[in-house]
């Protein structure tokens, strides 16, 4: 940094002043050397001071070559990637995300589902813009024409389309309730029989599919299973609902009290054999 650093011209100063007092020696006292001096229309000399521009300690005499950011493109064309996948880090709008694809906030672009990647121009879109899509074949062209569908994949499966069939009226139905009712008398609901091993279970080929894509009982029908052992159940307590916790509780409590007489006659037969 340049600062300028004036210097008052004495001698001329004073010469000036020797000049003006000449005329008139009487005033020649300071007073009037300093009055000369500031009007005396002189140019002053200038100097120039340097001061240092560079800082000289902290981060800025850091390593300026700094590690790479590892920019560019992470997937080739035609590579197969899942959801997430980072197809092109970027600075910037180098390249803007196509079809099945997205952009990060930092302009990096991801694959939005799984399929095979694309580079590709789209004239119709943007004239001079460069895209990258995902497309689920390998086969598949990007851009595609204007009236084409756009293909979406909903995690569906396809499969052959049967016509519909009334299957209440194609076969009986078995439910798991019976409603048998006798003339004069109340409706009873029943569980309807079903053929059972010797184990008491039902036989695979007889179970329906339940929630869960599951083969298997009802669960009332699981509840029942006790009884058709022949195991005697606790009847269930509204209000008792921490009766196990109680009683395991308890047997905690005997097992501590067990051990403490245990310690005690142990500590008892040391004594004796010390005497």
């Amino acid at each position: 940094m340049l600062s300028l650093r004036t210097k008052a011209p004495i001698r001329a100063a004073v010469s000036v002043a020797k000049a003006s007092c000449a005329s008139s020696p009487a005033s020649y006292n300071v007073l009037d050397v300093l009055r000369a001096s500031i009007a005396a229309s002189v140019t002053p000399s200038t100097t120039t001071v340097r001061y240092a521009s560079h800082a000289s300690q902290g981060r800025a005499n850091g390593p300026k070559n700094g590690p790479g950011k590892r920019l560019g493109a992470k997937k080739t064309g035609e590579q197969y990637v899942v959801p997430g996948n980072i197809i092109y880090k970027q600075r910037g709008t180098l390249w803007f995300p196509g079809e099945n694809a997205y952009m990060g906030r930092d302009h990096t672009i991801h694959a939005g589902v799984s399929g095979y990647v694309k580079y590709y121009r789209d004239p119709l879109l943007h004239p001079k813009r460069k895209y990258i899509g995902v497309v689920f074949k390998r086969n598949d062209v990007l851009p595609r024409p204007p009236n084409k569908p756009r293909p979406r994949r909903l995690n569906l499966i396809a499969v052959p389309r049967r016509p519909d069939v009334d299957t209440f009226a194609a076969e009986n139905v078995e439910t798991d309730l019976t409603v048998s009712k006798k003339p004069g008398e109340e409706s009873v609901v029943r569980e309807t029989p079903r053929k059972r091993d010797r184990s008491g279970r039902v036989p695979v080929g007889d179970l329906k599919i339940r929630p869960g894509y599951m083969y298997r009982e009802a669960n009332w029908q699981i509840g029942r299973a006790p009884e058709r052992a022949g195991v005697k159940v606790h009847k269930f307590v509204k209000n008792d609902r921490w009766e196990a916790w109680r009683r395991a509780s308890a047997r905690g409590k005997v097992i501590r009290e067990k051990v403490a007489i245990g310690k005690r006659k142990s500590g008892s037969k040391k004594q004796k054999s010390k005497k």
